[in-house]
C-alpha cells in the first residue's frame, strides 16, 4: 500500500483535478466586493458626550442610594454583647465535680422514671416544678456571672441541684406507691 510520493508526482496521479472554468474570475470579483463593504462610521462627539452623561448620572444615583442605605443600616444595627454565663465548674474544679455529680444523677433519675396514664397528672406537676427550678438555676448562673462568685450564690446553686434531685426521688417514691396501689386493687378485684 505504501507508495513513494516522488513516484506519484512523476506519474501526475495526484494533480488530476483541475480548477473549474471561471474560478479565477469569480475569486477576483468576490475580492473586489469585499473591498466595497462600508466601514462603520466614526461616532460623533455628541454621542460620546451623551453616553458619558448617562453613565455619570447612573453612577452618582447608585452611589448616593447605596451610601444612604449603608449609613442607615449601620446606624440601626447594634451588635449584641455575647453573654457567657458562668457555672460552678468555672469557679473551681471541685465545684465542677459537685455540679457534674448532681446533673448526672438528675438525668439518670429522669431516665429511670416511667409513668402511666393514671400517674400523668402527678408526673406533669413534678416536671413543672423541675422546670421552675431549672429556670431559677439559670438565673443563679447569670447572677454568678454578673456579680462574680460569692458564697451565697454558690450555696444557692448547690441547694438548687440538691432540691431537684430530692424532688425526683420523691416523684419516684410516689410513682412506686401509686403503682403498688394499682396492683393491689387489681389483685383484690380478681
Amino acid at each position: 500500500m505504501a507508495q513513494n510520493i516522488k513516484k506519484l508526482l512523476k506519474e501526475d496521479l495526484i494533480n488530476t483535478a483541475k480548477m473549474p472554468e471561471g474560478h479565477e474570475a469569480r475569486f477576483i470579483q468576490k475580492l473586489n466586493t469585499s473591498k466595497t463593504i462600508k466601514k462603520p462610521s466614526i461616532i460623533k462627539w455628541q454621542n460620546i458626550a451623551a453616553i458619558l452623561l448617562v453613565a455619570l448620572g447612573v453612577s452618582y444615583g447608585g452611589f448616593t442610594f447605596l451610601k444612604t442605605s449603608f449609613v442607615n443600616k449601620t446606624e440601626t444595627i447594634q451588635p449584641k454583647p455575647i453573654e457567657l454565663t458562668k457555672t460552678l465548674g468555672d469557679v473551681s474544679p471541685s465545684l465542677k465535680k459537685v455540679e457534674d455529680y448532681y446533673l448526672a444523677s438528675i438525668n439518670l433519675e429522669l431516665s429511670k422514671l416511667k409513668y402511666t396514664s393514671e400517674t400523668k397528672v402527678l408526673f406533669d406537676s413534678y416536671l413543672q416544678r423541675l422546670n421552675d427550678l431549672n429556670q431559677e438555676y439559670d438565673n443563679l448562673n447569670k447572677e454568678l456571672t454578673s456579680t462574680g462568685p460569692n458564697e451565697l450564690t454558690i450555696n444557692a446553686l448547690i441547694d438548687n441541684l440538691k432540691f431537684r434531685l430530692n424532688l425526683l426521688y420523691r416523684l419516684k417514691d410516689q410513682l412506686n406507691t401509686l403503682n403498688n396501689q394499682q396492683k393491689e386493687t387489681t389483685q383484690t378485684s380478681i
